[in-house]
């Protein structure tokens, strides 16, 4: 076992049921606040918006209004957004809502203050991974959704679907400081999203503890999120009510963005990610989904990390777990529990002739994450994992 690790996370997160109704009570970074919101209807329903601002106000917060994230944020958005923010004199950002508000929180607080375009700053692809020239704006992050883990980290996914480009985004300057994850707000969240977002946490995890980089303390921490995660997410799906199960998966998700922060995941969001950004309306979890199998059974093949898959088996129910391939069986179980098992990627218009094109994609934008593969993969290989998930 990797006994060193280098962890520094200055966010204070405020976590369980009811925690959002202390944020007026906290320190806040400004006194304009950029609240930045899907083009959806979430936050309202979930009661989560007339809330933030009630508690915002109690701070003596004023409050300009942006809610034009969509899933799978695109440049154009962001570059708008950071305009709307310096246009508007905010000098912090509120993130209010899911992974995709999470992760445009941290784009569009870099470019309100820096100079050029998002991908001047982009390193992967035809990014040019300039530094920032300036430190971006604060963030405070409430999540309305238990799957990125994005409300602890600085890193965010943009995709540019004119070089169709999905790319990860991120400095150290640019962590939030103060992340609200109240369970309370998810329980609006439809059975398909909490599956598909429960799942994207757990992947999170058991790459990481699939990566040639796990330590000590994100195994540690990995493995509770799994157990959490196996444990409640079916639950979860059945009734969004039920507050103990979101209480539990919303666990193991904000500790996914603390071991990918210890440890990277792999290839297998490289390969989500090429995926997406060709199919622009496949949800992240959900192309996670399908290829999970396949991709698991490529390093079992191979022996590459038996003993972290049993762990994960053990971790996942299975208590007498002897072998890697009880992962596989407690995974299509979770699966099928779930109702996620017989995801198609033929249905999110995918064909047959772009397995090497999604795998070249994967490589060249997010290739730092293939190098974190227990074992080698080839392109081929990975080419290889999307026929095998293919249907």
């Amino acid at each position: 076992m990797n006994m060193n690790f280098d962890f520094n996370n200055p966010t204070r997160i405020l976590f369980g049921t009811g925690k959002l109704n202390e944020l007026g009570s906290q320190p806040i970074p400004g006194k304009k606040a950029l609240l930045l919101m899907s083009n959806g209807r979430s936050a309202k329903v979930s009661g989560a918006y007339d809330r933030t601002v009630e508690q915002l106000h109690r701070a003596g917060v004023d409050i300009a209004e942006f809610a034009k994230v969509m899933e799978n944020p695109v440049k154009e958005m962001i570059m708008e957004g950071a305009a709307f923010a310096r246009e508007n004199g905010c000098d912090f950002i509120v993130a209010l809502g899911g992974g995709a508000v999470l992760d445009s929180a941290v784009a569009v607080a870099a470019m309100a203050t820096n100079p050029g375009d998002l991908w001047d700053y982009v390193n992967g692809g035809t990014g040019k991974g300039h530094p920032l020239v300036n430190p971006g704006l604060p963030i405070v992050t409430i999540t309305l959704t238990a799957g990125t883990g994005s409300e602890v980290n600085c890193w965010g996914v943009i995709s540019n679907l004119e070089t169709k480009e999905k790319i990860g985004f991120g400095d150290p300057s640019l962590v939030p400081g103060l992340a609200i994850v109240d369970p309370e707000l998810m329980k609006t969240v439809p059975s398909k999203y909490t599956a598909y977002q429960g799942f994207d946490a757990l992947f999170h995890n058991t790459e990481v503890m699939m990566s040639n980089g796990v330590n000590i303390l994100s195994e540690a921490i990995a493995l509770s999120a799994i157990e959490n995660i196996a444990k409640y997410l079916p639950r979860a799906v059945r009734d969004g009510n039920d507050i103990e199960a979101r209480e539990h998966v919303a666990y193991g998700s904000t500790m996914a963005g603390i071991t990918m922060q210890l440890t990277s995941t792999t290839a297998q969001h490289s390969m989500e990610h090429a995926m997406s950004a060709y199919h622009h309306d496949l949800p992240h979890g959900a192309g996670l989904i399908m290829i999970s199998k396949a991709f698991a059974e490529f390093f079992i093949e191979k022996h590459a990390c038996d003993s972290q898959f049993i762990k994960m088996a053990r971790a996942m129910g299975i208590k007498d777990a002897d072998k890697p391939e009880d992962f596989i069986t407690a995974l299509v179980k979770l699966q099928e529990e779930c109702g996620t098992a017989d995801l198609k990627m033929s249905d999110y218009g995918i064909t047959d002739t772009e397995f090497m094109t999604l795998a070249v994609n994967a490589r060249e934008t997010m290739g730092g994450l293939f190098l974190a593969n227990p074992c080698p993969m080839s392109d081929e290989e990975c080419a290889g994992i999307f026929k095998k998930s293919y249907r």
